[in-house]
């Protein structure tokens, strides 16, 4: 698979890379609280059941590479992939439809260490407008696009009912909308200029049960 780089000369790395970012990072900062200061390919291999010459390659794509017999500096290796990965900068977010799986986005704060700040959320229900979940504000669907042009938001979560799923993107689209992180079972249809993620809860369940009673 081939790199290209988008606008800014910002590499666009293969999914299957992108998808295992997140995993060595998440180990290396592990290693950086323990003052822990270099780490193998093997070693990030063995914990994370991940192939060292796949990681030396996964890595060898930002220029990252380890010494020899030393490995890679853990401080440098997490400041390298926080950055490329984005997740040391603040990316503003809205969540639409404050459902049990929307309001638990809103208040899982914990979000904010990879750079995602939820700062509205929007639903149809009279009885959450108005209010506030986790500290954030809850607004009508229908002020979405006026409160998009007073706000630099430019990512919107989606958690509403299925049958809601493309016209609720439509709109989050009209509003201003760039990029959608879908956790909707629907696929959404959106044009080439609008960045989309799906995160399906149902399909994850589908394989697990799949694997525990097999195909019979």
């Amino acid at each position: 698979m081939s790199m290209t780089k988008n606008n800014e000369n910002r590499i666009i790395l293969p999914e299957p890379t992108i998808r295992r970012l997140p995993w060595y990072l998440s180990y290396v900062r592990m290693l950086d609280n323990m003052q822990v200061e270099y780490v193998s390919s093997t070693q990030i291999s063995n914990e994370l059941n991940v192939q060292s010459s796949q990681i030396a390659k996964d890595l060898s794509f930002l220029n990252i590479r380890g010494k020899t017999r030393i490995g890679y500096e853990v401080k440098s290796l997490v400041t390298v992939l926080e950055d490329f990965l984005g997740f040391n900068r603040h990316h503003n977010a809205v969540v639409i439809g404050t459902g049990s799986l929307g309001t638990a986005l809103m208040q899982d704060h914990g979000l904010e260490n990879y750079g995602l700040n939820i700062v509205a959320g929007f639903d149809v229900r009279s009885e959450v407008i108005g209010k506030e979940i986790g500290g954030v504000p809850v607004y009508d669907i229908d002020q979405l696009a006026d409160w998009r042009q007073k706000n630099d938001v430019s990512i919107a979560i989606l958690t509403v009912p299925v049958e809601r799923a493309q016209e609720t993107a439509d709109l989050a689209i009209a509003s201003g909308m760039t990029a959608l992180w879908n956790f909707t079972p629907y696929r959404i249809k959106v044009s080439d200029d609008v960045i989309i993620a799906n995160t399906s809860i149902y399909a994850h369940l589908a394989i697990i049960y799949n694997r525990m009673h097999g195909n019979g």
